[in-house]
């Protein structure tokens, strides 16, 4: 069985200080890492991706109340080196509804950017809430999928943010033109998640945070079934390796057209990446 080399639709490539972050101690211990090491170049998540036969991946800004934790310049200068392997993904400041879209608009027009991320559990406020609304207008008008975290928080932050329904179901039903992926499957309430992908055309899910061991039995019988186009592969290295949630794949019996949806089709149309040389 072969396919095109792996698309990973959720990865950062992290900074000594990102990783510094006192919210990010649970993951830290997780992740069995005791000391941030001084320096992380492009190499460490590029064999990372390597080793997993990923090809390309999207690699995500990370911007917060307190400012940029991944800047939107560090990743546009990682796509820059690397234009083959990575496509940056945007954040913006959620309190700067104005600053935000234009900042959006300027790194998917100048840089080539393929989407937004924004994490209400970071931010503090659901999706539905009235300061994402102007960036999911320019997302539908720059034609680029927004996307956010979905389910419960690894980091020690609180959780009820990430909750589907009524949450997102509301920016679904007031966006219909709106490409949505909700990323790390939304457990514990990953039936919500599937059911909002069952019921409107532009919501997706990927499975970034979870090894497929660990997918619930609902999500794995909708990605063999009606969900075979809605799924998309992710990892959310460096907290999780690729080749780590590629190791269990095999276990969910999927057949070749599903892979291949699963581990490439699906990111690259959503996305609407080009095809790598």
């Amino acid at each position: 069985m072969t396919h095109p080399q792996i698309i990973d639709a959720w990865i950062q490539h992290p900074t000594p200080g990102f990783l510094a972050q006192p919210m990010f101690a649970s993951l830290l211990r997780w992740m069995g890492i005791t000391a941030v090491p001084e320096e992380i170049p492009a190499e460490f998540t590029l064999a990372a991706l390597d080793g997993a036969g990923v090809g390309r991946a999207l690699v995500s800004a990370w911007h917060g109340p307190a400012g940029p934790l991944l800047s939107n310049e560090s990743v546009a200068e990682l796509v820059a080196a690397h234009p083959d392997r990575f496509a940056g993904v945007c954040s913006v400041d959620l309190r700067r509804p104005m600053e935000a879209v234009r900042t959006l608009r300027r790194y998917v027009t100048e840089h080539g950017f393929v989407g937004l991320r924004l994490l209400p559990w970071l931010w503090e406020l659901p999706p539905d809430d009235r300061r994402y609304y102007p960036l999911y207008a320019a997302c539908v008008d720059l034609g680029v999928p927004f996307c956010l975290q979905v389910g419960h928080t690894g980091p020690l932050m609180p959780s009820e943010f990430g909750r589907p329904i009524p949450h997102l179901e509301r920016v679904a039903l007031d966006f219909p033109e709106l490409v949505i992926v909700g990323g790390h499957i939304g457990a514990p309430w990953t039936e919500e998640m599937v059911f909002l992908a069952r019921k409107f055309e532009n919501v997706y899910i990927d499975t970034s945070a979870y090894r497929p061991s660990r997918y619930p039995e609902g999500l794995v019988k909708f990605l063999k079934g009606r969900g075979r186009r809605k799924v998309l592969f992710g990892s959310n290295f460096p907290m999780l390796a690729p080749a780590l949630c590629l190791q269990d794949l095999p276990s969910l019996e999927l057949d070749d057209e599903t892979s291949r949806l699963f581990l490439h089709d699906n990111a690259q149309r959503v996305f609407r990446l080009a095809e790598s040389s």
